[in-house]
């Protein structure tokens, strides 16, 4: 079980180029923290989390492994910085007089894009915690402005953003998912049913799987494939702004 950094220290590291140096326990040495989640990102955008380690890290910087581990405490609070630091690439700004609807899908969609470009991301279990960093705060209360004219509590606007990135989330692991899937096989998903479709017709007995082969078929036929990421997002979100605009919100 992997023991937390001291959360002093983490937060320390989070607001690095806003503290005031009287206030820092000690040297933070800003310069290389930065170059370090730098680093940790572009390894982890090309190779995702697992290739991140700090032997693979310290490589990329050129310095010597144990020397990484004076500039931040282990991998887990690394990747905490690195979720804080792209946060901060999402395009914050007022929101004006666009209507509630523009602006929970303007979020989920910088999110989807975020993701696309840092794919890691979905699987960080940072994304599990809010973070506490500048670029973290700042997307959340970009996020709940976009919330705010819905007419929720406050609990409820919480509890809305949270539904809204989880479902761009879960879409972004199975974009992921079937990426690498093609990249394994060395087939799209068009080429796969071509070659394995014929096989499942002979097998997959209409009469026994009546709504498996209507539906399955449609579907096909309409995307030209099983699985479709971008009507399956647009139909997702629809959907879920359909239900933040209903009246009943009990239970």
């Amino acid at each position: 079980m992997t023991v937390a950094p001291e959360p002093d220290r983490l937060l320390a590291l989070l607001w690095r180029a806003h503290a005031p140096a009287a206030r820092r326990r000690g040297p933070i040495p800003s310069r290389s923290v930065d170059e370090l989640v730098h680093a940790g990102t572009e390894l982890s955008d090309r190779d995702g989390l697992q290739a991140l380690t700090v032997r693979a890290l310290a490589h990329r910087v050129g310095m010597a492994p144990m020397s990484v581990y004076t500039h931040v405490p282990d991998k887990d609070a690394l990747v905490v910085l690195m979720v804080d630091a792209v946060l901060a690439e999402l395009p914050i700004g007022p929101w004006g007089r666009l209507d509630w609807r523009a602006r929970v899908r303007a979020v989920a969609d910088a999110h989807r894009q975020l993701l696309a470009v840092h794919p890691w991301l979905a699987e960080a279990e940072a994304l599990n915690r809010p973070s506490l960093g500048p670029g973290g705060l700042a997307a959340y209360e970009w996020e709940l402005g976009a919330f705010l004219p819905v007419g929720l509590d406050d609990l409820e606007t919480d509890h809305a953003r949270t539904l809204v990135l989880s479902f761009v989330r879960a879409h972004a692991r199975s974009v992921r998912a079937g990426d690498r899937a093609a990249a394994e096989s060395g087939m799209d998903d068009a080429q796969w049913w071509a070659a394995n479709g014929p096989f499942l017709a002979l097998m997959a007995d209409p009469e026994h799987y009546p709504l498996a082969t209507r539906i399955g078929s449609a579907a096909g036929a309409a995307q030209g494939s099983a699985y479709d990421s971008h009507r399956a997002y647009e139909f997702g979100l629809t959907r879920i702004l359909a239900g933040l605009s209903g009246d009943d919100r009990s239970g």
